[in-house]
């Protein structure tokens, strides 16, 4: 039996490009990474310790996990699939951006499935009590961002303003990570910057309770432990993230 009863969402983890459209790419490793929620597999993820936990390898630059499938270019460049990063640089060569066949085509392998699981197993496992929706966010907002130029909290629980969990749940796993990571009440905000996107708005509530978390990438893509040359993280530092994060849960089960 998992030791937590809960569904772990975690999206935009991904470094890989879809085979389809690798020869239309145009961004360096650097601006792929910037765009990416790098190593929130390796923090968040906790294998058989909770009731199911999903990820996936595909990039969020490429496919969005965490956008409604009408969400497109030109009227959003940071939609399901993308024409930009969230810092402006042009994801495809001139004249390579993807046409609507080819948006559909990945929208079906790589978009449609996860949520396919993901209803299937909030439905289908009835100890799931709680899902989380597993985020990175920048130290300073972004120009796509709602808050550009915004210096962030360390962590921000999105639950949609009690649509997606009841606030006081929402209240509680604030509680609950500020013991586990040593933080001051301040540094951890709820609805804001993000109440939470597509995945807590269409799943929280419907059936089980969710809330989008945000972790401040200042955490860990910081001196001491990042290497920007190599874009590689301390796993020392990574380890200790997962293990506060467990302990996080630990409290938050303990205490209901």
């Amino acid at each position: 039996m998992p030791t937590y009863p809960v569904l772990l969402s975690i999206p935009h983890g991904g470094t890989l490009a879809p085979r389809e459209i690798s020869s239309r790419i145009a961004l360096a490793p650097g601006d792929l990474f910037a765009d990416s929620d790098a190593f929130t597999r390796e923090i968040y993820g906790l294998g058989d310790k909770v009731a199911a936990c999903m990820d996936t390898e595909i990039a969020r630059v490429y496919v969005d996990l965490n956008r409604a499938t009408d969400d497109r270019p030109p009227q959003n460049p940071d939609g399901v699939v993308k024409t930009r990063t969230c810092h402006g640089r042009s994801i495809y060569f001139p004249g390579q951006d993807l046409d609507r066949p080819a948006a559909d085509d990945l929208i079906e392998k790589y978009h449609a499935p996860y949520h396919r699981a993901l209803l299937e197993t909030l439905r289908g496992h009835s100890n799931i009590e709680l899902f989380l929706d597993c985020h990175s966010m920048e130290a300073v907002g972004p120009d796509f961002s709602p808050d550009p130029g915004a210096s962030r909290p360390s962590f921000c629980l999105g639950g949609n303003h009690g649509q997606s969990c009841p606030p006081e749940t929402v209240r509680r796993l604030a509680r609950c990570l500020g013991e586990a990571f040593s933080l001051e009440n301040h540094e951890i905000t709820i609805d804001s910057p993000f109440a939470g996107g597509h995945i807590t708005r269409i799943y929280g509530n419907h059936p089980r309770p969710g809330v989008q978390i945000e972790m401040n990438r200042g955490l860990y893509l910081s001196a001491p432990w990042f290497d920007a040359e190599r874009l590689t993280v301390a796993p020392a530092r990574l380890a200790e993230l997962n293990r506060s994060f467990e302990r996080a849960l630990a409290l938050f089960f303990s205490c209901q």
